[in-house]
C-alpha cells in the first residue's frame, strides 16, 4: 500500500508540448514528470506514474484513463459536461479519450494511471 511521501522512483520530465493534447497554460508554470511502467507507444494500454506542480492548464486527454491520486490536491473540470472533480490522496477518477479538461493543481499531485486507447498510443 502506498503511503503519502513514499518514493515512487525516478520520473522523467514530461513537457506540456504534445500537439495532440493541445495544452493551454492558464495560470502559473506547471511542470510535469512521469514514467510509463507498462505499455506505451504501439500498445493499446499504458500504466504509469505522473506528477505535476501547482498551476492551471487545459488539455485534451489522449485515451480513456483511470487515475488515482497518491498525494496532493487538484480540481479537474470536464469542458463537455461541466462536471468538476475535487481529488486528493486516495481518490480516483475516470476520464474519456478526447475529453477537454482543465487541471487546477492546488498542491503538487502524484497519480498512478491506467490508460486505454483502442488504436494504440
Amino acid at each position: 500500500m502506498y503511503e503519502p511521501g513514499q518514493d515512487v522512483g525516478p520520473l522523467e520530465p514530461w513537457p506540456l508540448d504534445n500537439p495532440a493534447s493541445n495544452y493551454q497554460i492558464i495560470e502559473g508554470a506547471p511542470k510535469t514528470s512521469g514514467r510509463i511502467d507498462k505499455g506505451g507507444p504501439g500498445h493499446t494500454t499504458r500504466f504509469g506514474i505522473w506528477r505535476c506542480t501547482q498551476g492551471v492548464f487545459a488539455c485534451t486527454e489522449q485515451g480513456d484513463e483511470l487515475m488515482t491520486v497518491l498525494e496532493g490536491r487538484c480540481r479537474i473540470t470536464d469542458h463537455s459536461t461541466g462536471e468538476v472533480a475535487e481529488l486528493e490522496a486516495g481518490e480516483s477518477l475516470f476520464v474519456h479519450d478526447g475529453s477537454r479538461v482543465t487541471w487546477d493543481i492546488h498542491e503538487e499531485v502524484t497519480k498512478v494511471f491506467l490508460g486505454w486507447k483502442p488504436d494504440g498510443y
